[in-house]
């Protein structure tokens, strides 16, 4: 009857009709007909009022419902009612309320900030945290913050009331639970049990290692004292007390027992070195293949370097050199092999080449070529006053470094920095164009420093390690380029 109202059919019409017409035609009448209720149409009319008083009054959701059913003839039940208001926030776009507000979490901008960065971090305690803290504080329920990070609701609940009343500090702070005293001695002796077994060789214990492992200590531990142990126990024992597995390094350390008492005598000799007193820095640099040699070179991005690893060698050379400090200038010449008749005719050399000077001191490391009996007695020879005068020759004094402090030997680091300007990346195609090369470079390097007098080279050609000057904390040899 109600569709037949609103239908704008006569009854003469309705006649002439056919079932199947008529069916159509209230069908397609009943779409146009609007099947909102009064009740519905007063909700959704009211459901605004409640929208503005969530979101700006201290109320919750089930207050403003009570309100509603004590104001209206036929009110819905409250999850109708919730439901309803639900679908009215999402077809206006609007941000839904949570249900309860009890779990509201106003947080502050500061406090937002540090929720981010724990967000961020690895840590998954903090992470958790985080989320369940913005997720309350974007009115999310506590049912879905629980499906996200899989804790449980009274943990949650735990979290906001530790929030509320004292704020982020407590939560970043490391869950600590109370041991009872039986534990913290077994812990105890735990760990002087893992001390014992360190302290001892791991042959002993039938491991088949030179140093302990956390898995041969797992297995010691398990054999010598019948109970289990795992892996990340042992790690954070060692952790705690202070353990690390480090990797050995080489030391540049002198055995010397008179390391300061030479290196004294060679500071106040250069300390009080005068004009007409030359210092030399003396060393030999090979013996060194000529052959391709490899490194890293300014290339086109798809070329692709080689060597080959076995090449047959175009010769081999030692550089025999003393670098004087004070003028930084470098005698060299090429020996056959390293002993006390090349020493003597480098010191032959300077003699002849400063012959203007009065006095030479030679410094070199303890090789045993550097220290013969032969060597001391030509130095007694070229000292005798008689010699001298003939030869209007300077007097020479050694001044040899400690024992295995071949890293204070300041020619190393010419030596390392010629290296690394002309051996490295080379391809000399014999010895005699090897030797040009090194000529040049000392050449080259002379000429700078007899027109820019320094005890210090830091040039292209250069490029040395330290500056070419005495210092007792210099590390001037390079195994990079040497």
């Amino acid at each position: 009857m109600y569709a037949f109202k609103q239908s704008s059919l006569t009854t003469s019409t309705i006649e002439t009709l056919t079932h199947s017409e008529l069916a159509k035609h209230f069908l397609i009448n009943q779409m146009h007909v609007s099947r909102r209720s009064d009740r519905y149409t007063a909700l959704d009319r009211h459901l605004q009022i409640v929208h503005v008083r969530l979101n700006t009054e201290p109320v919750t959701l089930r207050s403003l419902w009570t309100e509603y059913a004590l104001s209206h003839h036929r009110p819905y039940r409250y999850s109708i009612f919730c439901d309803r208001y639900s679908k009215w926030c999402e077809a206006k776009h609007l941000p839904k309320r949570p249900r309860n507000t009890k779990y509201v979490c106003v947080v502050g901008k500061a406090d937002m900030d540090i929720l981010k960065k724990w967000r961020q971090s690895s840590d998954r305690r903090l992470w958790e945290k985080a989320f369940a803290l913005q997720a309350m504080s974007s009115g999310d329920s506590l049912e879905k913050i629980c499906r996200k990070i899989e804790r449980s609701r009274k943990t949650i609940v735990q979290w906001l009331q530790l929030y509320r009343t004292k704020g982020l500090p407590p939560l970043s702070s490391p869950r600590t639970r109370a041991i009872s005293p039986s534990s913290l001695c077994a812990i105890k002796e735990r760990g002087e049990r893992l001390l014992r077994l360190i302290h001892e060789p791991p042959q002993l214990h039938n491991v088949n290692r030179a140093s302990w492992s956390l898995g041969s200590l797992v297995e010691a531990y398990k054999k010598e004292y019948g109970s289990l142990i795992s892996r990340s126990t042992v790690s954070e024992f060692f952790k705690q007390s202070g353990y690390k597995f480090k990797k050995a390094k080489k030391v540049l350390t002198s055995p010397d027992p008179n390391f300061r008492n030479k290196l004294e005598v060679i500071k106040q000799t250069l300390a009080k070195l005068e004009p007409e007193e030359k210092f030399f820095s003396i060393d030999e640099f090979g013996p060194f293949s000529v052959k391709m040699r490899g490194g890293r070179a300014l290339v086109p991005g798809d070329t692709i370097r080689t060597i080959p690893q076995r090449q047959k060698s175009k010769g081999r050379l030692i550089c025999t050199a003393a670098l004087e400090l004070s003028t930084n200038q470098l005698t060299h010449f090429y020996s056959r092999k390293k002993n006390t008749d090349e020493m003597i005719k480098l010191m032959m050399i300077l003699i002849n080449q400063y012959k203007q000077q009065r006095r030479l001191f030679l410094s070199w490391d303890s090789a045993s070529w550097h220290m013969s009996k032969a060597l001391c007695k030509k130095v007694n020879e070229l000292n005798n006053e008689r010699y001298r005068n003939e030869n209007a020759s300077p007097c020479v004094e050694l001044l040899p470094l400690p024992s295995g402090a071949q890293f204070l030997n300041v020619i190393e680091s010419v030596f390392s920095g010629m290296s690394r300007a002309i051996l490295h990346n080379s391809n000399y195609q014999s010895v005699d164009e090897c030797k040009a090369a090194i000529d040049r470079y000392f050449g080259d390097r002379n000429r700078f420093f007899r027109h820019n007098p320094q005890r210090a080279g830091d040039k292209i050609w250069g490029r040395e390690r330290v500056a070419t000057v005495f210092k007792e904390a210099n590390l001037c040899k390079d195994p990079n380029w040497r």
